[in-house]
């Protein structure tokens, strides 16, 4: 499911006021955060994650990796935070625009 840019703004305007739940640092990728990242997103669909200042890889490049990885949207990369959604099929929290 591909997001019109009306979906992805009205979702960065739901994550405006979200703190990061997630941070990946020098490590970068290990299986264990997508593990967590994936049962994050099953449970709260919008999720935000940091980019700490010692990682070493690009911040779009990650966050078009999670989302392969999980079979997530990348909302947004704004500097070194990133946006990623998933919409569940049962009790979804949000309500996208058409």
């Amino acid at each position: 499911m591909a997001l019109t840019s009306k979906q992805r703004a009205y979702l960065s305007g739901c994550a405006n006021t979200m703190e990061a739940i997630f941070q990946i640092g020098k490590a970068s990728l290990t299986p264990e955060i997508i593990i967590g990242l994936d049962e994050a997103l099953d449970k709260r669909e919008l999720i935000k994650i940091s980019v700490l200042k010692n990682c070493a890889d690009d911040p779009k490049e990650i966050a078009a990796m999670i989302a392969e990885r999980t079979r997530s949207e990348v909302v947004k990369v704004i500097g070194k935070k990133i946006i990623l959604f998933r919409q569940t099929n049962k009790n979804p929290k949000y309500e996208l625009p058409r």
